[in-house]
C-alpha cells in the first residue's frame, strides 16, 4: 500500500515511509481531531452571551444610549487648529462643518487637534454621534452632534482587494486556498472562540481547541492532504501545547492580572471572566501564524533532503534539516519581536520618556504582558523546530533501513513493511 504526496513540481523521487511511523502519526492526529470536535461541542456557547449576561444581572452590551444614532456626513469646511496649545478656544477653530442628509443646514462639530492634522479635507466623510434632545427640552429642541470617527471604509476595501489580488497573482491556487483557510480561521475566532470565552469557558481549553480546529483546516486546505502536511500539523499542535503550557506557568509566576488597558477594564463589567486565562488564550493565538510557517518549512526541508539523499540515516537528515531550522529560527524571532514592538510603539515611547530605570518599568502590567507574550511565543516557536524535524525524520525513512529490512534486501521486505511516497509535493 502506498501513500502519495504530490504538489508542485520536482523530480518524482520515492520516499520510503515506515508503516509503524505512519500509523502512529495518523492515529495521533485522529485522536487530536476527535478531541477537538468534542471540545467544540462541549464549549459551544448557548445563545447570545451578552443577552444571557444581562439576564443574570450583568450590564447589557450597549455601545451607546438608547436613541443615539451614528449618521454619516460630508465635510464642507475644515477649520485650522487653534494656535498655541492647539485646543479649541471657542472661536471656531478645530471644527468641522458637515452636511448630514435629513438636516436643514450644515452642522459644526468640534474635533481634537490631531483629527485636523490627519489630513481631513472638503469632501471627506465622517461618522457623527447624534444624541436626540431630551423630552423635557420641548419639541423645538434640536439634537446634539459630535464627532465619532472618520469614514475609512473605502480605504480598507481597496487595500483588502489589493491584498487578495497580490496573493492570487503570485501564489495562484495555493494563495486561494490560503485565503480560504484565513477566512475559516477568522470565522472560528469570531463566531466560536470569542463567544465561548465570553460565556466563561476555560481560556486555555478554548485556545487549544480553536487553534487545533484552525490548523487542521488551514494546513490541509493550503498544502493538501499528505504525510508531509500531517507531519507539519503534528509539529504545530505540539508547539501550540508547549506554548500554552509555558504561558500558564509564566502567567502564574508573574502574577499578571490580564487587565492592562481600558478595554480589559470595560470587559470586566460583563461577567466573571478569568483574565489570566484569557491572556493565556491570546498567547496561543498570537503564535499560530509563525508556528505554521516554521513547521511546514521544516517538514518540507526534511522531505527534500530525503529525496536528495535517500540512503542517508535519519540522524543525518535530522542534522541537515536542523541547520535550515536554525536559520529560520533566527529570522522568525526577529519577526516576532519587531512585530510586537511595532504594535506597542506608542507605549514604548511613553515608557522611554519616563524618568525611571527600564528594569523597574518592566514590572508594569502593560510592558510585562508584552515581554511575556514575546518570550513565550518565541520559546514555543523554537521548540517546535526540533520537534517537527524529528517527526519528519522518523516518517521519511531511508531507502534501505536495516531496522525495517534486517537482511538488507528490499526485495524480501515483509508484508506490512515500509511503503514509499513521492517526495515532490
Amino acid at each position: 500500500m502506498s501513500h502519495s504526496h504530490r504538489a508542485g513540481s520536482g523530480p518524482d523521487h520515492q520516499i520510503r515511509v515506515g508503516t509503524t511511523a505512519r500509523t502512529v502519526l495518523l492515529s495521533a492526529l485522529a485522536l487530536v481531531l476527535a478531541g477537538t470536535l468534542v471540545g467544540i461541542v462541549a464549549w459551544w456557547p448557548p445563545g447570545d452571551t451578552v443577552e444571557r449576561s444581562a439576564e443574570a444581572g450583568g450590564p447589557a452590551a450597549q455601545f451607546a444610549a438608547p436613541g443615539v444614532t451614528f449618521p454619516t456626513g460630508t465635510i464642507t469646511k475644515v477649520a485650522e487648529r487653534c494656535p498655541g496649545t492647539g485646543l479649541p478656544d471657542g472661536s471656531g477653530c478645530s471644527t468641522l462643518t458637515v452636511k448630514v442628509a435629513g438636516e436643514d443646514g450644515p452642522i459644526q462639530v468640534q474635533v481634537p487637534p490631531e483629527v485636523i492634522d490627519s489630513g481631513l479635507a472638503e469632501g471627506d466623510k465622517v461618522e457623527l454621534l447624534r444624541t436626540p434632545a431630551p423630552p423635557e427640552a420641548g419639541e423645538d429642541a434640536s439634537a446634539a452632534y459630535s464627532y465619532f470617527a472618520t469614514e475609512r471604509t473605502g480605504t480598507l476595501l481597496w487595500l483588502a482587494l489589493f491584498f487578495i489580488v497580490v496573493v492570487l497573482a503570485i501564489a495562484r491556487w495555493r494563495g486561494l486556498f490560503g485565503l480560504l483557510g484565513l477566512a475559516f480561521g477568522g470565522a472560528v475566532l469570531w463566531w466560536w472562540m470569542l463567544p465561548a470565552l465570553l460565556a466563561g469557558s476555560p481560556g486555555v481549553g478554548i485556545a487549544l481547541t480553536g487553534a487545533s480546529a484552525i490548523m487542521f483546516v488551514v494546513l490541509y486546505t493550503t498544502h493538501g492532504f499528505s504525510l508531509r502536511t500531517s507531519t507539519a500539523l503534528a509539529g504545530t499542535i505540539l508547539g501550540i501545547v508547549l506554548t500554552a503550557g509555558i504561558g500558564v506557568l509564566a502567567l502564574g509566576d508573574a502574577r499578571l492580572t490580564g487587565i492592562s488597558d481600558e478595554g480589559g477594564a470595560i470587559l470586566a463589567t460583563f461577567g466573571e471572566l478569568d483574565f489570566q486565562a484569557l491572556f493565556g488564550c491570546a498567547l496561543v493565538i498570537a503564535g499560530l501564524g509563525v508556528l505554521n510557517d516554521v513547521t511546514i518549512t521544516q517538514a518540507s526541508a526534511v522531505w527534500e533532503l530525503r529525496a536528495a539523499s535517500p540512503d542517508a540515516s535519519r540522524a543525518e537528515i535530522f542534522a541537515s534539516a536542523m541547520r535550515i531550522g536554525r536559520d529560520h529560527i533566527a529570522s522568525t524571532i526577529y519577526t516576532i519581536v519587531f512585530a510586537y514592538a511595532g504594535t506597542t510603539l506608542i507605549l514604548l515611547m511613553l515608557l522611554r520618556v519616563y524618568d525611571r530605570p527600564l528594569l523597574e518599568l518592566l514590572n508594569t502590567e502593560q510592558l510585562a504582558e508584552e515581554v511575556i507574550r514575546t518570550l513565550v511565543t518565541s520559546i514555543g516557536l523554537v521548540l517546535a523546530v526540533p520537534v517537527t524535524t524529528a517527526i519528519a525524520a522518523l516518517i521519511a525513512a531511508p531507502a534501505h533501513d536495516p531496522a525495517d529490512d534486517p537482511a538488507g534486501d528490499p526485495a524480501e521486505e515483509p508484508a506490512g513493511g515500509p511503503v514509499t511516497a513521492p517526495a515532490s509535493q
